[in-house]
């Protein structure tokens, strides 16, 4: 069991350490991937001890030295289960991994940890093509936690150093620190040659349009840039799980329907510190709290449902879905709503039935459940 404690309070993260354990039974290679600080380490670390390991860790100096130098000769000889973290760093690593991969009567096995997606580092999808498994990893979620306490997690976000910190204080001060090393470091790392100045005012940019359709002519116009290179920006935040772009689904209906994506800061908590929201009450003054609570939703939505296709929906005439999953073959939709009396809408049956959903449910932050 992987556990860790605060206050007497255990939180576990076994459903991803089955996880772990399951793509590694099928597949020579896994990838656990996921944001900075989300505590792959940890987790690959508490995996290791029911294997036979050997860890290397690409931040650390001579680690990344061994391996830049003789990858395959100093991997080839090792048996056992082989944890290679933050593997971006060394793209050429996954043509190295394929060649051990394919091995015959090999029982060395891969745990590759990353910071970035597959897409984003060149060659890694190409190079791993049907012998790598993926395991998405997040902070902690609202099935990790104490019932009752979505607000602190809704606050603070689910990247542990932040969740666990002693105070709100703190856990801001700690998020404060993640941005600036963030920008001068990873974003550096994933080819982005742009001043730290211009990367945070495009990142606090999009955190005043969370929730809202991407318009990459007012962020180009904004930062002076071109419409490319705004893209390029946002393609690399998405691609380190720092923010999500929510696609639209499209149906041949007698609708025109948007075809704009949404973009959203993935961790709430770095959501309120870009905004510079220091504490709940300073969320629940704030003119973004509702915005905030759907990104919230969609990330609760997504961790608990396992699932990658998500989507919403919305026609030019007004009508909306906030998010859409689909799943053992059911269309689920989810309407988001900040308030403290949850009704439906005409709006809603005619959405309903226009996308033939299976079931609709309304979230609010509300304490009862009603049919």
């Amino acid at each position: 069991m992987f556990s860790i404690f605060k206050d007497n309070l255990m939180l576990t993260r076994d459903r991803y350490c089955r996880k772990i354990e399951t793509t590694l039974a099928r597949s020579p290679v896994v990838a656990l991937l996921g944001p900075r600080q989300c505590g792959k380490t940890t987790l690959a670390r508490m995996v290791s001890k029911r294997y036979r390991s050997h860890y290397f860790d690409l931040e650390n100096y001579r680690h990344a030295a061994v391996l830049q130098e003789a990858a395959l000769t100093n991997l080839e000889s090792l048996e056992g289960l082989i944890i290679l973290d933050e593997i971006q760093r060394q793209p050429k690593l996954f043509e190295v991994l394929r060649v051990l991969a394919d091995r015959e009567q090999s029982d060395t096995q891969f745990l590759v940890l990353g910071s970035a997606s597959p897409d984003l580092v060149q060659g890694a999808s190409e190079s791993l093509a049907g012998r790598v498994g993926f395991v998405d990893m997040t902070g902690f979620d609202i099935t990790e936690i104490k019932s009752g306490t979505y607000q602190m997690l809704w606050n603070r976000g689910g990247l542990p150093p932040s969740y666990l910190s002693a105070s709100d204080a703190e856990s801001f001060e700690w998020r404060e620190d993640f941005v600036r090393t963030f920008l001068e470091r990873d974003m550096a790392l994933l080819g982005v040659s742009v001043s730290r100045e211009n990367l945070r005012r495009f990142w606090v940019m999009v955190a005043h349009y969370h929730g809202q359709r991407w318009n990459a002519a007012e962020f180009a116009q904004s930062l002076a840039c071109s419409e490319a290179s705004a893209r390029r920006y946002l393609d690399c935040f998405s691609g380190a799980y720092m923010v999500r772009q929510l696609q639209p689904w499209y149906e041949n209906l007698k609708k025109r329907q948007v075809k704009a994506p949404k973009v959203y800061i993935r961790d709430s908590g770095m959501l309120h510190a870009l905004l510079s929201l220091e504490n709940f009450s300073d969320l629940m003054s704030h003119p973004k709290a509702g915005a905030s609570w759907e990104g919230f939703v969609i990330e609760q939505v997504s961790a608990i449902s396992r699932s990658r296709d998500l989507y919403f929906w919305a026609s030019h005439g007004g009508a909306e879905l906030d998010l859409l999953l689909f799943q053992h073959g059911k269309r689920i939709g989810f309407e988001i709503k900040y308030t403290d009396a949850p009704r439906t809408t005409k709006a809603m049956h005619i959405t309903k039935q226009d996308l033939r959903l299976d079931h609709l449910y309304v979230v609010y932050p509300g304490p009862e459940s009603f049919s």
